[in-house]
Parts: structure tokens; C-alpha cells; sequence
């Protein structure tokens, strides 16, 4: 007789024919949250699922989502901030819908709304969309969500971060309050924990990983480079690497520019922003997936919901506007217990933003340099102050008291130079 044991999928209440759907995936050991998930979603609970990104969040809902739908009347609808997240999260349910002749489909924007409309006109029965193209099928009448009984938000810290908050307020509005909810994310700040009580029935939270967790087997170093010889020191690393590689940029203009040097370099890299059509990004994406590229340059729209296996590399060029990017960046590589690696350039006035990455991950990044390429050290002078063009961004948020006298003053005193005891008036 199978008993529970988190070697196998067995004993957590998934109907046999899931069972055999899992074996014929090859998917035998559930992940932790998987393990922790699964059998409080079967049973119709609320949960809230907190673990570190590429540890198998979408099958710790798709599973009990699939397995309810097929026992229960109305449908399922999957929340995602991004395009690329929803078809991800569409591939991997889609899968284990075929037994019970389930039809899925994806709303999200950059794609034909009259395909859209077709395809809700043969009812599927789960819904994985973007806030943003949800609402238009809505508005325009193509679509209700009375008959939802189960919710997914998907990395809903990500939507709030992203300006998503009114829409996903109207979407709880139109949905039944008796449905199921199930919030999955690889950060929960207080904020989104204010907002999910809210819409939550005594959930269960699971978490694996707190908040500001990093992936287990991915190692980290930081490069302290002026910003006009960022792509010098761009190309000499990249020599030394073979593998895949994932580069972010803080703006699409800035992906543009380097994926124009990389390419006078003779290197195969696509590249993935807002300015790129979802066919485009979809090629690209696809490309990299296969080997057509070496190299993905992207902004922090592939942050979350690229789920790309073997990325050796990933090269933070820019460092992120908001510090819980840094995460899951540097997740894209070292998942489901692969090994990785992670390099971030940092030029000498952002010491204070590291600082704050390094007190949310909890750990000191050690600093490299390159024998052809000068390196320096932070510098003691302050950030000029964020451009007034961008009122409302959070910029590198951190817990706890800047100048206090814990870990973050060693990093301050051995690192950038100063004495360890820091007046409170003077960050530095």
C-alpha cells in the first residue's frame, strides 16, 4: 500500500489517472512545495504558497486545480503579470488536462483578440490570462466570471509591483466569493499579505523558503566597473563561458544597445522587452530555448515566467530597479537542482544599492576582478536621487534600519571604506 512520503507523489491525494499523467512526464518527487501544496489545495482550502523561484510552484496549483474541475461545476482562472509566465503556465497544465478532455486557453495582450474570442467560445475550462487583457474581454462582454470557483494569482507581489492593483481588485469583484483562492509567489511583502487577507478564506500558508531566499545551487559575485567599460568587461566574460546565457538590462533601450554590440561581437543573442511584438518575443524566447541564441538580453519582463532548463549564466548588466528582482534574475539558473552562476556589474556609486540586495538575501556578495578590465570599490558618496520622471517607483527597498549595528555595518566597514560605527543622520 502507497503511504505519504516526500520521495513520491503517492499518498497526496492525486486521483490515479493524474498519477499515471505525472509518471509518463517523468515527474516522480515532488518539489517541497509541491509536497506541502498539494493536499491542502486538493481539499478545497485556501493557500497561500511561498517558495523560492523554479521550484515548482505551477504544479502545486495545476494539480489540484485539474483534479477539482474534474469533481466540481465552473472554472479555473490563473492570474499571471506577464505574457511569457501565462503561455508557461498554460504549457505545464496543459498537459494534465488531456484525461479528462479539459480545454485551457491563454488571454494576453500582443495577440488577436478575435482568436481569443473564438477560442472562450468553446469553453474551456480553465483560464490562464494577464490582468490587463482579462479586463478587455470582459469589458467587452466576451467573457463573465460568475462561474469561476477556482483562483490562481501567480506571483502576485510582481502585479502589484507592476500597477496591476485596480485591475485584480475589479477581477475579485466579479468573481464569486465562495470560490477557492490560491496565491502562489517566491516573495510576499506585508503589503500583499494586507491585500490577501482580504480576499482569502482562512488560508493555509505554506512556505518553504523565506522571503529574500536565493536558489540553493547558484553562486553569486559582483563586479564593481565604470558604466562605459561595462561592455568590455561584457565580452571578456563571456569568453570565458560556453553555456547559456540570460543578460539583463534595466530598460529596453539599454537591451537594444547591447544586443547591437554582442552581435558586432559575432554572438547570437535575441532580445526580449516592451518594444518587442509577442510574436517577436516568442521567437525569441522559443530561440534561446532550443540554442538558436547563446545569449537572451532582457529587461525585468523575463525576470519571472522564463522557465528555460540549463542556463549556465546569468549577468545582471544593470542592476534591478526594485531589489526583489534580484532574485528572481539570479533563479533563472541554478533550477531543479542544477547548478548555476550569477554576475552582477555594479558601478562605483551604487554601493548602497547592493547593500540593500545583500541585507535582503542575507549574505555578502563576494567582489571579482578582471585582469583587463579595471575594477574599483564603492565609492562613500550617495546615489544621485532617482529621476523625478518615475515619482512612484520603490527604489531598492529593504528591511530594517539602514545604520544599524548589525551585519550591514561589517559590509559597510570592510567594503566601501568607512568605520563601522555609522552616525544615524548619514547612510555612509
Amino acid at each position: 500500500m502507497n503511504t505519504t512520503t516526500q520521495d513520491s507523489f503517492y499518498g497526496l491525494g492525486i486521483a490515479p489517472g493524474l498519477l499515471d499523467a505525472l509518471e509518463k512526464l517523468k515527474f516522480t518527487v515532488p518539489t517541497p512545495i509541491q509536497y506541502k501544496a498539494i493536499p491542502i489545495a486538493i481539499e478545497g482550502k485556501d493557500v497561500m504558497g511561498i517558495a523560492q523561484t523554479g521550484t515548482g510552484k505551477t504544479l502545486a496549483f495545476g494539480i489540484p486545480m485539474v483534479q477539482r474541475l474534474a469533481q466540481i461545476q465552473g472554472r479555473g482562472l490563473v492570474v499571471v503579470p506577464t505574457r511569457e509566465l501565462a503561455i508557461q503556465v498554460n504549457e505545464s497544465i496543459s498537459k494534465l488536462t488531456p484525461i479528462y478532455k479539459m480545454k485551457t486557453t491563454v488571454l494576453i495582450g500582443g495577440e488577436s483578440m478575435y482568436l481569443q474570442t473564438q477560442s472562450l467560445r468553446n469553453n474551456p475550462r480553465i483560464i490562464i490570462a494577464t490582468p490587463g487583457r482579462l479586463n478587455d474581454h470582459v469589458n467587452q462582454r466576451h467573457i463573465r466570471l460568475d462561474d469561476v470557483c477556482i483562483l490562481v494569482l501567480d506571483e502576485a507581489d510582481r502585479m502589484f509591483d507592476m500597477g496591476f492593483a485596480p485591475q485584480i481588485e475589479r477581477i475579485l469583484k466579479l468573481i464569486p466569493s465562495d470560490r477557492q483562492t490560491m496565491l502562489f509567489s517566491a516573495t510576499m511583502p506585508p503589503s500583499i499579505l494586507k491585500i490577501a487577507s482580504n480576499c482569502m478564506h482562512l488560508p493555509v500558508r505554506t512556505e518553504i523558503a523565506p522571503t529574500g531566499t536565493t536558489a540553493e545551487f547558484v553562486t553569486q559575485e559582483i563586479f564593481i566597473v565604470n558604466h562605459d567599460l561595462k561592455g568590455k568587461l561584457l565580452g571578456e566574460l563571456l569568453k570565458q563561458y560556453t553555456g547559456s546565457v540570460l543578460l539583463f538590462m534595466r530598460t529596453k533601450i539599454g537591451a537594444q544597445r547591447v544586443t547591437r554590440l554582442l552581435r558586432t561581437m559575432g554572438l547570437g543573442v535575441a532580445e526580449i522587452h516592451s518594444d518587442r511584438t509577442q510574436v517577436q518575443r516568442r521567437e525569441a524566447l522559443n530561440g534561446f530555448k532550443i540554442g538558436k541564441y547563446r545569449i537572451l538580453a532582457a529587461t525585468d519582463i523575463a525576470a519571472r515566467g522564463i522557465d528555460v532548463k540549463g542556463i549556465e549564466l546569468v549577468i545582471n548588466y544593470d542592476l534591478p530597479d526594485d531589489v526583489e528582482n534580484y532574485i528572481h534574475r539570479i533563479g533563472r539558473t541554478g533550477r531543479a537542482g542544477l547548478k548555476g552562476h550569477a554576475i552582477s556589474f555594479a558601478t562605483p556609486d551604487q554601493g548602497r544599492d547592493v547593500q540593500d540586495i545583500e541585507k535582503m538575501i542575507r549574505t555578502t556578495i563576494p567582489l571579482s576582478s578582471h585582469p583587463n578590465i579595471p575594477t574599483g570599490r564603492f565609492s562613500s558618496a550617495p546615489k544621485p536621487a532617482a529621476p523625478s520622471r518615475y515619482p512612484s517607483r520603490k527604489r531598492y527597498q529593504s528591511s530594517g534600519n539602514r545604520s544599524g549595528s548589525g551585519s550591514g555595518d561589517n559590509v559597510l566597514a570592510n567594503r566601501f571604506g568607512v568605520k563601522k560605527t555609522v552616525r544615524k543622520s548619514k547612510p555612509w
